[in-house]
Parts: structure tokens; C-alpha cells; sequence
């Protein structure tokens, strides 16, 4: 094994002052530390009032993250728990704000598409496929989204989600490396209950959405909730100046909450999509010379706002649109759950069947230009079914267990074209499709033995089998009909174990440290890219990692939170986008492979502090690095500059990590003009996303930013009312969120400016 640098880990404590001006500039108030808990968290059974006073202590919230309700801090895992004000106040719109308010995790769109990217702890990878799982699992209302598509939707009518750091190897329904994101609704109330609010902002941005809740029948509880967002194109083309950018989605969610009998319950939740909403339109870093240097150059984008699309007449009328259709997507998509619970004398039976469907029709414009260098359009079809059974135990006491079964089926096909037509050497356009089929069975138990009032043990074990099968890949020209990869099957299976063992330590009831070592497993997969080279299509295994973490939580006296953990994870076969030569393009083409050996490790502190019963701060610090131990794998710039397949041990190379993270909050309430008001100020910072060494070079590295945001609400006391005014990224920053290429240009996904609006709500 090759020897690593010298230098040590950059993991260090970060002071910050304000009279430092530096990438790491922040307000002087703000240490290390996280929104663990919401001052004003709040159930249907009362009226919400967001400019409410917090309580003189701390609140205690209530999750669900390892499959039982259970305070927040009592739970030995690092997880984030963030309630529906918290989500409101901090701008939160989409799975892609949830990096700004928790610490560790970012979420990258896909070459500026609608498939979010997730990475936690630095565990994740970039794939702009479709059919392969994500480092982290996401879950709405316990129901596993295993493809990063599909978790794409609305977060509307939400009563908290949870973000759990670490391996999720035990409990959750399927295996995960990175964590878990737990979107949990809003429950049908026995009283009657109802709301709506509604919002405009810049660039025309209209926002709504609604619910009503309450008693259907004697034994019978409803819910009805619906939300949309429409408008705000802030992008132009730098060419004719039409507009990019607007939203076009709408949700709406309804459940039945039936009660047979005191110890049966039965929930049935439905949820419908539609999405017809612009893309993110790319802009170019670097000057792009169309028709491989024959055709005009279009200058690098000065102009945060500009961005580039066309599509061919003929490529358009072979994908089913108009030829003046920009990047963007036409897809619906519907999913159901039931769950049924009773509770008998000493357990807890839990039932959760499944089924989420996705259509998908998408359109990417990866040149960021009018020239037919890479136009993208993907026409997916997803079907996911599920069904778990578990035993939870309720007698309390020393001894608490739970166990249970998972079975899922998952279905796919996907056909994804490209136009290289102004490409020289491809000139035409070409179409990849495929089919995949996916079956996961297993069994898993854990326990918790409290031997003393202060010490307890736990312990858990999680055995897995899955099938994994490619049907009939082939990839080539269309016009004219060229074919690179002829019809291709593949299949493998998993049987791997996973699990959890830890000892936690609770001196006091309001502290609790733990160490826990947790084995995470994420399924391995196929590479589905345009491809000439069938080495390409050899399925990437599994990924394996064994985590070691100290942690502590504590509430000091009645106003300050502090939450801590260290960590190190070892990884094996960890699953990396890499590539392979391609000799029609004659460049690099993306396949993942596995590094045999890595290492991450890192710390996180997550703080609260309510200075007085009007004032609060809230803030995170998450610091992580990592590196290859053993990986031997095509270097992309060697072999562009050889014109042929380098490869190279990248051994001690540092992974493409941002080291820190930061972020936080204020909160002020106070009464004036007879009005109760409620101010917030937030910010969020990322330190330097540094490229692949493995694809890029350094000019791909994506620069260090922060965004601060803000709101007021004011409402009067007694009153369902409220307003309140809003602003994101107030010093309206230029930033970046991804840089990257295909065939020669040289793109990246800009943030969006300053956006300011106003909310009305009506809730009672």
C-alpha cells in the first residue's frame, strides 16, 4: 500500500472572531453548534402562533429514529431533528435547503436537475443515472424513496424531519452507508383544525398551500393537504432573453386515520405529485468553442443570471417536445402507505406496506448552450413496493427490544438520450436504455439492557439478501444506427450483515454520553451511461462501512443544549464515479468503481443557547476529511492528455470533501404596537467543495461561500393571522454549487441571488 502525505488531517478547532475577515467569517456570538431542538414546536392539538414566546425551558422534542418514540436527547445517535417552524423560518423549500440548516450533510442537483446528490458525514457519490441507491436513505412517513429521483417533491404540511448521522444498518427498511432523512407529516387531528398560508416573492414567485384536518366519523380521523409553487424564473438565455427558472408543482397528500377498537389503529396516506417546472439552466466557466473550434466561441458567463439551451428540430420531435423547450420536466408521480399498529399487553405490532410510482420526463441542456453539443432527456418509469413487519417491546424497564422483517421490489426502465450532433467524431444523437429489477429480503433485531440506572448496552443485527438485475442494456446512434454495446444482462446478489453495538452512560437525566460502533451496507449497482467501452457495464459491488463514534448530549441547567460527537469510519469497496476511455469521443466517460480501502473521520457540535425567554441562538460546526488507502483507477486529465486510458494509484489522495461546515440562528420575540413579532436571523456556510482528483483539476474546485437569510412575523395576540416578510441570501453572494464537463464544456450550477417576499398564514 502507498504510502499517504505527511501532513495530518485538517481537523481542527475553528475559533471565529469579528474582526477576522476571512473565508471564515461569521457573526462573534456564534460558536460551534446545531438546531438540535425548536423553541416553538407544536402539535395540531393546539393553534399554531409562530411568533409565539419560547417557554422558560427547554423543549423536549419527540423522534422516532430508531422506530420508537422517544425524546431527542435520550437517543444515542446523531440526529437532527427539525420541526415545521424551524423549516418555515429557515427558508427551507426543497431537499436541497436541508444542507443549509444541518450539520454534515450537502445535497447537489445533478448537472442543475431536479435528482438531488446527498452526502452526510462525507459519505455519498455523484452518479447523474437514475437507477442506482443513495448513500443516504430517505424515507417519507417510513416509507423507503431508495432511488434520489424520487425524493425530489414538495416539503409542505410537514410535522419535523429527521436527519440521522452515521449507519444506518438495523433498523431502517433498507441499508445505509451516509444516514437517513425521515420526512414525517402532520397526523389527522380529532379536533377540527385548518390553515392556510400564502406567499409572493422576487421574480414572481407565488407560493400556497393548505390543510384541513379533524373528525369524519366516530372512529374515524381525516386529513386533507395540498400545496404549489409557481413562477419565479430568475435565469435568461444570454442569447434572446427569454426567462428560466419558473416552478410549475403542485402536491397533495390525504389521510385516513381509522380506529377500530382502543388497541387498533390503521393509517392510510396517499400522496399525488405533478412537477412541470424549468430546470436550472447551467452557466459556462469557460469560453466553449461549439463544433470542436469550426463553429463560433461563446464567451465564459459574466452574468450570474445567464445561462444557455436549444434543441435540435429533429432531436426535439425524436423526444416528444417542442423545439423551443428549455431544460426542465414533465413528471407526476403517486405512493400510498398503510400502517396499521396494535398494541397488544408487552409489544407493539407495526405493519408498513408500500407502493410509489414515478414517471419521469426530463430534459438537461449540458452544454449550456444552443449548439448540439449535450442535450440530455430522460424518460424514466419507477415502481417501489414494500412491506415490513415489527414487534416493539412496551412493558418498559431495563430491557427493551424490537425486531421484525423487510421485504421490497423494486422496478425500473429508462431510456436516455443524447444529442452530440455538432460533436465531431459523434455528429448524431444516441440513446441508452435499459431495464432493472431489484428484490431485498431481511430479518434484524435490537435490544437495550439498562445494568445499572446510569450504564446501558445495545445491541443489534440486521441480515440482508438482495437480488440485482440488468435487463437488456444497450447504448449506440440513433441516425445513424450505430451500436456500441448490443443488448446486455447482468446480475448479482448481496448477503452481507449489519449491525450496531454500543455502550451509553447517562450520569444525569439531563446528560447522556454514548460509543457505539454501527456497520452500514449500501447495495451495490450498474453503471447506465452512453458507453462504446463494455467495461463500462461490470456492476460495482457493495459498499461497506465500520464506524466508530464517541458522542455526548447534554442539557446544561434550563436554557443551554450542547451536543457532540467524534467519529471514524472505515471503508471498504467504497463506491466512487470514476471512468473508463472511450474511443468514439475519445475522452473520458463516467463508470463507478470501487476503492478498496478509505478512511473518513471528523467531529460535529451542535449548540442551543436561550439567553433569555425572548433570545435564542442556534448554531452547528461540522468538520470532516478523508483519503484513499488502497485505489488504483483511470486518471481523466492523464489519459485526455495521453488521447489514451492512464491509470494511477491514488493512494493518499484526500477525497473530495468540504472540511467545514457552518451555520445558525437568532431568534428575538418581543411585543410592539399591540403585536406580538418574532425576528430571525440565519446563516449557513460551506468550505471549499475541492473537485475529483480522479475526473478534474483544480479549476473545477467549487469556491467556499455563505448565504444569510432572515424573516419577521408579526401577529396579533388571539389572531389565526400572521405576516411575515422574508428575504434569502440577503448579501445577495454569488456562488457556485457544482462545477463540472461534458465533451468540452465547462460548466457549473450558479446559487440564486437575493430573493425577498412576503408570507400571509391563517391557521385555527
Amino acid at each position: 500500500m502507498k504510502a499517504g502525505p505527511t501532513r495530518a488531517f485538517p481537523i481542527r478547532p475553528v475559533l471565529i472572531v469579528s474582526t477576522s475577515v476571512s473565508r471564515y467569517f461569521v457573526p462573534t456570538m456564534l460558536v460551534a453548534m446545531v438546531p438540535v431542538s425548536s423553541l416553538s414546536a407544536q402539535s395540531d392539538s393546539t393553534r399554531a402562533d409562530s411568533t409565539r414566546r419560547p417557554p422558560a425551558a427547554l423543549t423536549t422534542v419527540r423522534v422516532t429514529a430508531q422506530r420508537r418514540d422517544e425524546a431527542a436527547q435520550r437517543v444515542g445517535i446523531a440526529v437532527t431533528p427539525l420541526t415545521a417552524t424551524q423549516l418555515a423560518e429557515r427558508g427551507v423549500q426543497g431537499p436541497f435547503d436541508l444542507q443549509r440548516v444541518t450539520p454534515g450533510l450537502e445535497v447537489e442537483p445533478a448537472f442543475g436537475s431536479g435528482q438531488p446528490q446527498y452526502r452526510l458525514r462525507g459519505l455519498g457519490f455523484s452518479d447523474y443515472a437514475t437507477n442506482n441507491s443513495s448513500t443516504v436513505g430517505v424515507y417519507a412517513d417510513d416509507a423507503a424513496l431508495p432511488f434520489p429521483v424520487q425524493t425530489q417533491g414538495l416539503l409542505f404540511d410537514l410535522d419535523r424531519v429527521e436527519v440521522l448521522r452515521g449507519p444506518q444498518g438495523t433498523l431502517y427498511g433498507r441499508n445505509s452507508t451516509g444516514g437517513a432523512i425521515n420526512f414525517v407529516s402532520r397526523r389527522p387531528t380529532a379536533a377540527h383544525h385548518r390553515g392556510v398560508q400564502a406567499d409572493i416573492g422576487t421574480f414572481g414567485a407565488v407560493n400556497a398551500e393548505g390543510f384541513v384536518s379533524g373528525k369524519l366519523a366516530s372512529r374515524l380521523l381525516g386529513r386533507l393537504s395540498a400545496a404549489t409553487q409557481q413562477g419565479g424564473a430568475w435565469q435568461h438565455d444570454r442569447v434572446n432573453d427569454r426567462s428560466l427558472g419558473a416552478r410549475d408543482h403542485s402536491a397533495v397528500r390525504g389521510q385516513l386515520d381509522w380506529r377500530p377498537h382502543d388497541r387498533l389503529s390503521v393509517l392510510f396516506i396517499g400522496n399525488a405529485f405533478r412537477d412541470h417546472s424549468d430546470g436550472q439552466g447551467l452557466a459556462l466557466f469557460a469560453p466553449l468553442a461549439t463544433r470542436g473550434g469550426e463553429g463560433p466561441t461563446i464567451p465564459a458567463d459574466g452574468d450570474r443570471r445567464a445561462t444557455g439551451w436549444g434543441l435540435r428540430p429533429a432531436f426535439a420531435r425524436l423526444i416528444g417536445v417542442d423545439s423551443t423547450q428549455g431544460p426542465g420536466r414533465r413528471n407526476t408521480g403517486t405512493s400510498g402507505s398503510i400502517q396499521l399498529r396494535h398494541v397488544g399487553q408487552r409489544m407493539l405490532f407495526t405493519s408498513i406496506t408500500s407502493y410509489a410510482r414515478l414517471d419521469r420526463h426530463e430534459i438537461g441542456d449540458w452544454d449550456a448552450s444552443a449548439s448540439a453539443e449535450s442535450d440530455e432527456a430522460f424518460r424514466t418509469r419507477i415502481g417501489v413496493a414494500s412491506q415490513e413487519f415489527r414487534l416493539t417491546s412496551t412493558t418498559g424497564g431495563a430491557f427493551e427490544w424490537q425486531g421484525g422483517v423487510y421485504a421490497a421490489h423494486e422496478r425500473l426502465d429508462d431510456r436516455f438520450y443524447s444529442d452530440f450532433t455538432n460533436v465531431p467524431g459523434l455528429a448524431a444523437p444516441a440513446l441508452t436504455q435499459y431495464g432493472q429489477r431489484a428484490d431485498a429480503a431481511a430479518v434484524f433485531a435490537q435490544a437495550g439492557y439498562a445494568f445499572t440506572p446510569e450504564w446501558r448496552v445495545v445491541g443489534g443485527l440486521r441480515l440482508e439478501y438482495e437480488s440485482r438485475k440488468l435487463e437488456g442494456l444497450t447504448t449506440g446512434f440513433i441516425d445513424p444506427v450505430v451500436v456500441f454495446v448490443p443488448p446486455t444482462d447482468g446480475a448479482f446478489t448481496t448477503r452481507l450483515p449489519s449491525g450496531k453495538l454500543a455502550l451509553e452512560y447517562r450520569p444525569t437525566a439531563t446528560a447522556l454520553t454514548y460509543l457505539s460502533f454501527d456497520r452500514g451496507i449500501k447495495s451495490g449497482g450498474f453503471t447506465a451511461y452512453n458507453t462504446t467501452n463494455p467495461a463500462q457495464l461490470a456492476n460495482f459491488a457493495p459498499e461497506i462501512v465500520n464506524a466508530v463514534e464517541l458522542g455526548a448530549k447534554v442539557d446544561v441547567g434550563t436554557r443551554m443544549r450542547v451536543n457532540a460527537a467524534l467519529y471514524h469510519y472505515d471503508y471498504r469497496d467504497q463506491q466512487v464515479l470514476s471512468t473508463v476511455y472511450d474511443q468514439v469521443s475519445r475522452g473520458p466517460i463516467g463508470r463507478i468503481a470501487n476503492a478498496p480501502r478509505s478512511r473518513i473521520h471528523g467531529a460535529e457540535v451542535e449548540w442551543l443557547w436561550q439567553i433569555t425567554p425572548q433570545l435564542d441562538v442556534q448554531q452547528y460546526w461540522a468538520v470532516r476529511a478523508g483519503r484513499y488507502q488502497e485505489f488504483t483507477t483511470v486518471d481523466a486529465q492523464a489519459s485526455i492528455a495521453a488521447g489514451r486510458e492512464v491509470t494511477r494509484d491514488f493512494a493518499g489522495t484526500w477525497l473530495n470533501i468540504p472540511r467545514h461546515s457552518l451555520g445558525g440562528a437568532a431568534t428575538y420575540a418581543f411585543n410592539a404596537a399591540r403585536l406580538s413579532w418574532r425576528a430571525q436571523a440565519s446563516y449557513s456556510y460551506r468550505d471549499q467543495q475541492e473537485a475529483s482528483r480522479l475526473i478534474f483539476s483544480p479549476e473545477y474546485d467549487v469556491a467556499p461561500y455563505a448565504l444569510v437569510n432572515g424573516s419577521i412575523t408579526a401577529q396579533r395576540a388571539g389572531s389565526p393571522w400572521s405576516v411575515q416578510l422574508f428575504g434569502r441570501n440577503l448579501a445577495d453572494r454569488r456562488y457556485e454549487l457544482t462545477r463540472n464537463f461534458f465533451i468540452n464544456a465547462r460548466v457549473t450550477a450558479i446559487g440564486q441571488p437575493a430573493t425577498a417576499g412576503i408570507r400571509v398564514r391563517y391557521e385555527r
